[in-house]
């Protein structure tokens, strides 16, 4: 079993929650359904599972009356066995957003109180419009994604006690023992060629190779194009295609701002930001918004059409160039804009991972950028990203000019210190 810091956030809501259910979101394949299967067998007396993709009469469950007693005894009579244990069972809603009624109960289930409820979805945003009425106030919200880098090393067998020593290093602000920066930043890399999506990961794992776990990034993105043909209206659906095709090309630019004419020749944002934004709503992709000004909070100084996008995993990212890009970044071969985009992904990964809002800052009358802001309680920390530890013109003028209380440098290289910048190797963004 892979190890999820969301199980701790399972537990958190089990010990705390009153009526309420909780809502969990999430790309396909993110591993949302095991994790809970896990939670609801080794935590309650009683699980129960429903999976509205797999057995679709299960959906006849919420038809007519959503009382929440109305609710258990069809549940009895659909599920043959079922236990209810009050207190101590947990009911599982998987792919919720293919029965819109069963989120309108979510409201009575949490007022009945007598079961927690945890339901889950992977494209909830494209189903809205079906829900006569959203239970507001009766569901905690959680976002979950594929592994992130510290998932990974747990998975490769680190031990936490060895990431919790480099972070005590991250504190202190020294130099890491060049042998032990080496292993990390090797595998940082492997992070990017093999992302975080959980059969990805497992595949590597058990395989030890970098083509087979290539193969399983290859069906699950042949999994997103076939949601794509299957929940996206006729009018949509090949726009959709072209902007998901199209990050690749955005992101090997030498400014990775995204661009609707790399999609094609004279297209405009009145013709694709619904495409985005169904991208955006099936957990694929985030937006990062330039800023007019790096002041806090960024959300007040955000340039609605000035953008960058990445997807939600690097491994998945890397995977849509072909496998021999993989080998470029593993044997240190990468060249030219693409280099940049691909590392500046890397850390927008780690970032995303951690449900941090994105933003990025670059004056239109300058070449110099910024490629990462985030709001540090109420001060904004500027972050620059190097694939190599070349010089940082950019972040040392930001500095000059704002006087941030801090700034990091994320590069292939070691700790440094100086100023109010702090260079980082890559892998330390897990401390973010």
């Amino acid at each position: 079993m892979l190890k999820r810091k969301i199980y701790d956030e399972l537990l958190k809501w089990k010990k705390n929650k009153v009526e309420e259910c909780l809502l969990i979101k999430g790309p396909r394949q993110c591993g949302k359904t095991y994790i809970i299967k896990e939670f609801g067998k080794k935590e309650y007396k009683s699980f129960i599972y429903l999976n509205f993709i797999e057995n679709p009469k299960m959906k006849d469950i919420f038809s007519d009356s959503l009382t929440a007693e109305d609710i258990y005894k069809k549940m009895s009579y659909f599920i043959p066995g079922v236990k209810f244990i009050e207190k101590n069972t947990l009911i599982c809603l998987d792919e919720i957003e293919e029965c819109a009624n069963a989120r309108t109960a979510l409201k009575f289930l949490a007022i009945d109180n007598k079961y927690d409820v945890i339901a889950t979805g992977s494209l909830l945003g494209l189903h809205y419009k079906e829900i006569k009425s959203i239970p507001v106030g009766y569901e905690k919200h959680i976002n979950m994604y594929p592994l992130d880098f510290e998932e990974f090393l747990w998975g490769l067998g680190q031990s936490e006690e060895s990431i919790k020593l480099l972070k005590e290093q991250f504190a202190k602000k020294v130099k890491i023992e060049d042998s032990i920066n080496d292993y990390f930043l090797n595998r940082f890399k492997e992070y990017m060629v093999i992302g975080g999506f959980p059969e990805v990961v497992s595949t590597f794992i058990a395989k030890n190779n970098y083509y087979e776990a290539f193969l399983v990034q290859q069906k699950i993105l042949d999994s997103f194009y076939y949601d794509i043909e299957k929940y996206s209206n006729n009018v949509e659906k090949g726009k959709i295609k072209l902007c998901f095709d199209s990050i690749p090309k955005q992101l090997s630019k030498e400014y990775t701002k995204f661009q609707y004419k790399v999609i094609e020749k004279n297209a405009s944002s009145r013709k694709y930001e619904n495409s985005l934004n169904w991208l955006l709503d099936a957990g694929l992709i985030k937006f990062c918004y330039n800023v007019s000004t790096p002041l806090f909070p960024l959300k007040g100084y955000e340039i609605i059409n000035e953008f960058k996008i990445y997807l939600t995993d690097i491994g998945l990212f890397t995977a849509m160039y072909g496998f021999s890009l993989k080998q470029a970044i593993l044997n240190n071969k990468l060249v030219g804009a693409i280099k940049g985009g691909i590392y500046e992904s890397a850390i927008a990964d780690i970032l995303i991972k951690k449900d941090i809002n994105l933003y990025y800052f670059k004056n239109s009358n300058s070449t110099q950028e910024i490629e990462f802001l985030i709001d540090d309680e109420a001060f904004v920390l500027p972050i620059e990203v190097k694939a190599s530890n070349n010089k940082s013109i950019s972040l040392d003028n930001y500095i000059l000019k704002y006087k941030p209380q801090k700034a990091y440098k994320y590069v292939y290289g070691n700790v440094g210190n100086a100023n109010n910048k702090l260079t980082l190797p890559l892998y330390m963004s897990m401390f973010l």
